[in-house]
């Protein structure tokens, strides 16, 4: 009778690291604790995320439209669209001012709405002011109104929101272009690099804010305008960096054995030198992103950032300069802006000690 084959023991299983639900290999595993033992740094990425999370739902935090309105059996999101006056019961076919008495009136009528907690728009001013504005903090205002009669702290909400949108949109399309350009310098090198440097010396020469005041001069600025003139002296920030990383990993053996197999230099690039070159990429894009909120900052504070009436953390604190009776308007700006630079440094902070190669875990 033949002996049944010995059974072949299976290999053991490799752990896994997963986070959010994602597999990741054991050098981000230790990175992301490496992170997470910085308090600060980790405390201050989740305050952030909660605070910019809740500014991209601002229509709904504040609005001088009701959240939701019950009329005569019917179901209506002022909100998210617009409802003619006539739905209410009265004369006009615009959209209903819901700030107005009477429309207040034809609703309560027939039925009821919810609005907002803060029902003030940043746009419109307040109608319920009992003195001249700029008016101070009280239990309907809570951070007061500003020189136009507007809601300080919905300015603040939807200030906030477009300084950080500004600031990412800023530091990722700045971030690509200057990888990508530093990639090819460092991997190709000779003439290319010589070229590239050369020009790049120039560029970082031009006198940035006189640049961008009077670009903003020549044309009525708004966000994509703005982003697009800051995008043109943003780009070299990270082009030395990652060049430098290129020129140390294009000599490392297996990049050197790829090209004596004939692969391509764009898969030689993607796949062997751009991961090195992101690790110390990384650890400078907080930093690169408080840059972006602080140059938006400063052009709206002196009057060459975004359109009039637009909620913006600069123009709250020129308010406060030209208003020094009103010290709530320049001490909110400058609590906010400050508490923002600060989350994004301490988050910078920690992202670089978690990358950095001579650290190693406790």
């Amino acid at each position: 009778m033949l002996n049944p084959a010995p059974k072949i023991a299976a290999p053991p299983k490799r752990h896994q690291h997963r986070f959010l639900g994602l597999a990741i290999t054991p050098l981000t595993a230790k990175r992301i604790e490496r992170f997470k033992k910085n308090r600060r740094g980790y405390w201050s990425l989740w305050i952030f995320v909660i605070l910019f999370v809740l500014s991209l739902f601002a229509e709904f935090i504040a609005n001088d439209k009701p959240l939701l309105v019950h009329y005569d059996g019917g179901w209506y999101f002022p909100v998210v669209e617009s409802v003619p006056e006539t739905e209410y019961g009265g004369f006009f076919e615009t959209e209903a001012v819901y700030t107005d008495p009477a429309v207040q009136e034809l609703i309560r009528e027939k039925g009821w709405m919810v609005w907002p907690l803060i029902p003030y728009d940043y746009r419109n001013p307040a109608y319920d002011l009992t003195a001249p504005a700029p008016t101070p903090p009280d239990a309907t205002h809570w951070l007061g109104t500003d020189d136009q009669a507007r809601d300080v702290v919905a300015r603040t909400i939807y200030g906030f929101r477009i300084s950080v949108l500004f600031g990412l949109a800023l530091t990722l399309a700045s971030s690509a272009i200057g990888v990508m350009i530093g990639l090819m310098q460092g991997y190709f090198g000779g003439l290319t690099d010589l070229v590239g440097q050369r020009a790049i010396e120039v560029w970082n020469g031009l006198p940035e804010l006189f640049m961008l005041i009077i670009l903003a001069s020549i044309v009525q600025p708004n966000f994509w305008w703005l982003l697009g003139l800051m995008l043109l002296f943003s780009w070299p920030t990270l082009v030395g960096l990652v060049r430098a990383e290129t020129l140390r990993a294009r000599n490392f053996d297996y990049v050197r054995a790829a090209k004596g197999l004939g692969v391509s230099d764009a898969t030689i690039m993607r796949r062997h030198v751009l991961p090195n070159a992101m690790v110390a990429t990384v650890t400078f894009l907080p930093f690169i992103a408080t840059g972006s909120v602080t140059t938006l900052t400063a052009l709206d504070f002196i009057g060459f950032g975004l359109p009039p009436g637009s909620a913006s953390l600069g123009e709250l604190l020129k308010q406060g300069k030209e208003n020094l009776q009103a010290p709530w308007l320049g001490l909110t700006g400058f609590f906010v802006i400050g508490g923002l630079l600060t989350l994004l440094i301490f988050i910078g902070e920690a992202a670089r000690d978690a990358f950095d190669p001579r650290k190693t875990m406790v």
